[in-house]
């Protein structure tokens, strides 16, 4: 491949990672955010740190890459799970303005000049770039895709569901919202972390404009497109809409404007996205899957 359609490639298959993550958040607990670029600047200002001032590497800052975004998504998911639908959205915006502005204004990460120097990642002793990165971050988004394909068969993914379908029901079940909230937030926003990390390390210089709110509203836009609370649905949106600011680079500066009227309009004509339930896909797809199945 090309430089160019690989490096396209790259950025996406690093996305997608980011919202698999935000899938599990909204699409499997049904918890509104548009933060969620937050969490993604804070495993890639996570991994820049710990390569450019503790020296380590990509796979010894790892760890702790996903265990910082974790544990922060547990802290800033505390005071989000006593909002719902409208003041939840509104409080993740707001986590998203504050963490850019601490990037942005506190000169321990980097301030308006941002992080430079962010070493490559080395696997085996070859430096990893080109293709071999992107094989590299195709082989993380499948690890995420596994991982969300066993959530949705595991008993936490049930109780989940339940919460997102209702709240109120669940919990006469006995079934914990906080707890399960909660732990939707750490698995989401710690798979934030590893694609923010992957990102850092790609890009070798990062600043706080590359994860402000815009990118959420991008992120969400991916899901909501491909089908939320699908597994498939958060590759497929991030894929389309990878590709289409490329093919379509005079609308670049409306971005914004074209992401919203996409949302309007998938919410008003396909809810649940290209692939969720009573898609047009979804219609087209199941007479061939029960005859496959005959």
């Amino acid at each position: 491949m090309s430089a160019y359609v690989t490096t396209i490639a790259t950025m996406i298959t690093i996305q997608a990672i980011a919202v698999c993550g935000l899938n599990v958040i909204v699409g499997y607990a049904g918890q509104i955010s548009l933060g969620h670029a937050a969490f993604f600047g804070i495993g890639a200002y996570a991994a820049a740190l710990l390569a450019t001032k503790a020296g380590l590497s990509f796979w010894m800052g790892l760890p702790l890459v996903i265990c910082i975004s974790g544990l922060i998504g547990l802290l800033l998911g505390l005071p989000s799970i006593r909002v719902r639908e409208d003041f939840l959205a509104i409080t993740t915006i707001g986590i998203n303005f504050i963490v850019e502005a601490l990037f942005r204004y506190v000169p321990f990460f980097g301030g308006a000049l941002g992080i430079g120097g962010i070493p490559r990642i080395v696997l085996f002793g070859i430096r990893m770039k080109g293709e071999a990165f992107l094989l590299l971050s195709a082989g993380f988004l499948a690890i995420c895709m596994m991982l969300s394909w066993w959530l949705t068969r595991s008993w936490a993914s049930l109780a989940c569901y339940a919460i997102r379908e209702d709240e109120s029901a669940a919990s006469t079940l006995g079934i914990s919202p906080v707890r399960f909230k909660l732990f939707a937030f750490v698995i989401g926003t710690a798979m934030a972390g590893l694609a923010g990390s992957l990102y850092a390390h790609y890009m070798q210089f990062i600043s706080a404009g590359d994860f402000s709110f815009p990118v959420s509203v991008g992120f969400l836009s991916m899901l909501v497109l491909g089908g939320m609370g699908t597994l498939w649905g958060p590759l497929i949106g991030t894929i389309i809409l990878g590709i289409l600011p490329e093919a379509f680079r005079s609308l670049v500066d409306y971005r914004i404007f074209l992401y919203t009227l996409l949302l309007l309009l998938m919410i008003r004509f396909q809810p649940g996205g290209l692939l969720g339930e009573g898609s047009a896909a979804r219609r087209v797809l199941a007479p061939l899957l029960r005859g496959g199945r005959r």
